[in-house]
């Protein structure tokens, strides 16, 4: 019988939507829940296993009690006991302890729900295992999810371990990011290791490729476009990364690296916004959403800018930013958007224009992460 092993990360992305860019660390936890995050990584472990179940009945599925696994299989899984926290709050021993329970009863294969810190503690214990580990798949429910290990969706991820064959693995990269340093804007991956994962690559996110190569000019080119383009009395909502903070260059006023800042009429109208802050910014106000793109994955939604969330998206324009190096890179891929609502991402769909430097811009193929794999 095919078996599959299930653990959740409950705290990942926990601090994506309240602007602490990531999710390490208990004091980062408590902070983001006491700003009103909601955790989400059990609801996009639930859709997985929906997926998953749905496309290969008969799957015997294997998980751990409460939000590690339980909370999100609705009693379609066997659970395998571990030691409970001594506090109440799960730890990186917990998912070790996880994914070694799952090798012990047998795990063809394990998904885990996380960002690139789960992914490191998988990595940790399959490492332990030596050559009895099993083949992994990451959910991607992380903050940023650089890593190449993950599936484009949780849909996809359900689809992908649906389908798999034993038979049929690739190594694929676990990063390293410091988010203290990452928060401060210095992002620094590093190559942890590697994990085997199913041979798909189509339905796989790659690790996140950086920009160093991109020639300087090119993004100072791209944002005298944008501000060529931007009107009064319109508020500009500025996505993470370089790209779009040489807008704020361009315009002369400071915007954050990593952050989420609204811009009007040429000032800064408040900088590192939260969703909900920035929901109440544009609430009965025009309002145009500036969105760079994730070099290698090709992301523009859902990775490193969840404040931007469908409550802040859903009938505004898009603007996306890219140079011509970071799209020839996807070699045809489309462009993904993850934004954690399904039919938002459907109606994104389609072709949207990118805007590729002064007076340039072409078409390009954008797609609901969570349908791209099932074409």
């Amino acid at each position: 019988m095919f078996t599959v092993g299930l653990v959740v990360n409950p705290v990942a992305g926990l601090g994506g939507s309240v602007g602490l860019k990531g999710s390490d660390g208990a004091d980062v936890q408590r902070e983001a829940l006491s700003r009103g995050a909601v955790p989400h990584a059990g609801e996009r472990a639930a859709q997985a296993v929906r997926t998953l179940l749905s496309r290969r009945p008969g799957t015997r599925l294997v998980t751990v009690s409460g939000a590690m696994g339980e909370d999100s299989v609705q009693g379609a899984a066997e659970l395998v006991r571990l030691p409970p926290p001594p506090d109440g709050h799960t730890t990186a021993a917990d998912t070790r302890a996880a994914v070694t329970a799952f090798a012990e009863a047998g795990a063809d294969l394990v998904l885990f729900a996380g960002g690139d810190g789960t992914a490191r503690d998988v990595l940790d214990a399959v490492r332990g295992l030596g050559g009895q580990a099993p083949p992994v798949l990451g959910i991607p429910a992380g903050v940023k999810v650089y890593s190449g290990c993950f599936a484009l969706s949780p849909a996809t991820a359900g689809f992908l371990a649906a389908g798999f064959d034993p038979e049929s693995t690739l190594e694929a990269e676990v990063v390293d990011l410091d988010e203290e340093r990452y928060r401060h804007g210095l992002v620094s991956p590093r190559l942890y290791g590697t994990v085997r994962v199913p041979d798909a690559r189509t339905g796989l996110s790659g690790r996140k490729a950086g920009s160093s190569s991109a020639v300087p000019a090119t993004a100072e080119g791209i944002a005298r476009e944008v501000v060529s383009r931007m009107l009064p009395n319109v508020r500009y909502i500025l996505g993470p990364g370089a790209t779009t903070m040489a807008v704020g260059r361009e315009l002369g006023v400071v915007t954050t690296l990593l952050g989420v800042d609204v811009i009007e009429s040429g000032r800064l109208v408040a900088a590192d916004v939260s969703e909900g802050e920035l929901v109440d910014l544009v609430r009965g106000r025009e309002a145009v959403v500036v969105l760079s793109v994730i070099g290698g994955q090709g992301f523009v939604l859902g990775r490193g800018n969840q404040q931007i969330s469908p409550k802040v998206l859903d009938g505004r324009e898009l603007l996306v930013l890219a140079t011509q190096q970071k799209l020839a890179a996807l070699k045809g891929r489309p462009l993904l958007a993850d934004s954690g609502d399904d039919e938002l991402d459907r109606k994104l769909s389609g072709h949207v224009q990118v805007i590729t430097g002064y007076r340039e811009s072409t078409i390009y193929r954008i797609s609901a992460a969570s349908e791209e794999s099932f074409g």
